[in-house]
């Protein structure tokens, strides 16, 4: 049987800016309060699939940085966009782990690092987001607008290329303002067993206050981190798909397929969540029945950590693919693998020697032993 939704100064001190919270909701029956709490099943899967997407994001977004900063140098627009993508996605990664540490255990840090961490975590999600939309852009202008942004690629490209990703970096500081501010070490106490739960979370102190975030921050997610992307990139791709079509040249379907995969995968990994995410913040300020909460909160858990995959997946839309950065990037391989090589025969050679020495120097103190017994007998 439904009942009225708690009061938002309870509920909401659980709300984080990129999880969701663990309220408690009663229904009537015998067992009084409503357990929100996941199947323990689910959480040892959920912990093995962000486990995999932290290792694959690291791996990915690292090869990446480390392809423009020693071998592809950044020398376009997008391959400045490309590399802030990359980091702002390492972050996220780097970050990962320890937001779902706090949300399966006690949080064992204080409350500076409590802001920083969701802070930078709430950044690196929007930064993200916005730079894609900004690769998108620069790929209209570079090939639907080739004739006249001719004269303005080069040096110039690249200085206005750093002050849109300063102004994207900025603007995802502001938009985590309302994260860092109020995110505090929050201990919570049982009345019933008087165990003392420590998370970092939000936590207000007016309802007024509780009310007005729970609505702008999950408003502020999908606006800037699913809506306003998802427009630029449909609205730049079609277009330099239809330009595309109109070049008569043997790549051409490859590079349309490609513009395809990356708003498709885009819309497959964002959608969902944003989706649930909307309409779950509309089910907060309705009446909410113990089963439908429960089918919520999993709905929650599985699209958000489908909108993590995409953090794995950028390296091989945005850089992997092309054909030059693939060739730089067997020649990452090609050095590993020659001073790996390099190691192994140093340390083999160096032990040979070393061997040769040893067995050297025994040899010629039993010679000399010989010769001395003979002399001497």
């Amino acid at each position: 049987m439904a009942t009225e939704t708690p009061n938002l100064d309870d509920i909401y001190s659980a709300l984080s800016a990129v999880s969701t919270p663990d309220y408690s909701y009663t229904d009537e029956g015998p067992e009084g309060l409503c357990n929100l709490d996941p199947n323990p099943v689910e959480v040892i899967v959920q912990t093995y699939i962000h486990s995999f997407i932290c290792a694959l994001g690291l791996i990915g977004n690292l090869l990446v940085i480390v392809t423009y900063s020693f071998y592809k140098r950044t020398k376009t627009m997008t391959d400045v966009y490309l590399l802030n993508v990359a980091v702002a996605d390492l972050l996220f990664v780097v970050a990962l782990p320890l937001i779902i540490y706090n949300e399966q255990h006690d949080w064992a840090m204080g409350s500076a690092a409590c802001k920083m961490l969701q802070g930078a975590y709430s950044i690196n999600l929007y930064s993200g987001m916005l730079l894609l939309a900004c690769v998108s852009g620069d790929r209209y202008v570079a090939i639907v607008q080739a004739r006249r942004s001719f004269g303005i690629r080069g040096s110039t490209a690249m200085m206005y290329s750093r002050l849109i990703c300063s102004a994207v970096w900025l603007l995802a500081v502001g938009l985590s303002i309302p994260t860092i501010v109020f995110t505090e070490r929050f201990e919570e106490r049982d009345l019933e067993t008087e165990a003392v739960t420590v998370t970092c979370q939000p936590s207000f102190s007016h309802y007024a206050t509780a009310r007005l975030m729970k609505v702008l921050v999950p408003s502020l997610l999908v606006s800037f981190g699913f809506l306003l992307p998802l427009l630029v990139m449909v609205f730049c791709y079609s277009s330099i798909v239809c330009t595309l079509l109109r070049v008569q040249r043997t790549q051409r379907h490859k590079a349309v397929r490609v513009v395809l995969a990356v708003v498709a995968v885009f819309v497959v990994c964002h959608l969902p969540y944003s989706v649930v995410l909307l309409n779950r913040t509309v089910s907060l300020f309705k009446e909410s029945s113990c089963r439908a909460e429960r089918i919520m909160l999993r709905a929650l858990a599985i699209t958000r950590s489908v909108a993590y995959l995409h953090c794995c997946l950028n390296p091989v839309l945005y850089a992997f693919i092309g054909v030059k950065f693939r060739n730089h990037f067997q020649k990452i391989l090609q050095d590993l693998w020659c001073l790996s090589k390099r190691y192994i025969y140093s340390g083999r050679s160096s032990r040979a020697t070393s061997d040769g020495y040893v067995s050297g120097r025994k040899s010629t103190d039993v010679s000399n032993n010989d010769n001395g017994s003979s002399f001497t007998a």
